[in-house]
């Protein structure tokens, strides 16, 4: 199933780094956080395929985005990330990413967040480029100066 391309509006006050790279944000629910980007220049090592840390960025992201919302909108931290690169991604190609929660407990997260691209022998198939696992803290206090953080969220997020 070919995952929703329309993005949400005003991506920039939800996830500032994710929008620098022109992440779209398609889906925010407890459950599953995804979206896609073009692969540009800028985000490309001196071969002209998708650099690790860009691939890092976009997992730690979507998964405190996922922390964050299925915590009830507390305050998260990242604390551990693993990644597997499997596969490049080239200049031009668009990846998709989905996070989905593996453990979600009362202090402590885990999701699991997948990187594609399509397949271009198969175009109903999509190609796992890398795949990470993000622990995330939740349930901290939230400070006054940021009280209001989780508001854009709640304006598009599917609970």
């Amino acid at each position: 199933m070919e995952p929703s391309t329309k993005s949400i509006p005003e991506n920039e006050i939800l996830d500032a780094p994710l929008h620098e790279i022109g992440f779209e944000i398609s889906e925010i629910s407890p459950q599953k956080i995804a979206g896609h980007f073009l692969v540009a220049g800028k985000w490309c090592n001196p071969f002209e395929v998708l650099h690790g840390g860009v691939s890092a960025l976009i997992a730690e992201s979507l998964a405190s985005m996922g922390a964050h919302v299925a915590s009830e909108f507390q305050r998260v931290a990242g604390v551990h990330l693993s990644i597997h690169h499997l596969k490049s991604a080239n200049l031009g190609e668009i990846v998709y990413a989905e996070a989905k929660p593996l453990n979600v407990g009362k202090s402590i997260h885990v999701w699991e967040v997948n990187l594609r691209k399509k397949d271009s022998s198969n175009l109903g198939k999509r190609i796992l480029i890398s795949s990470s696992r993000v622990t995330i803290k939740t349930n901290m206090p939230i400070p006054e100066n940021v009280k209001n953080v989780a508001l854009n969220i709640k304006k598009h997020a599917r609970l």
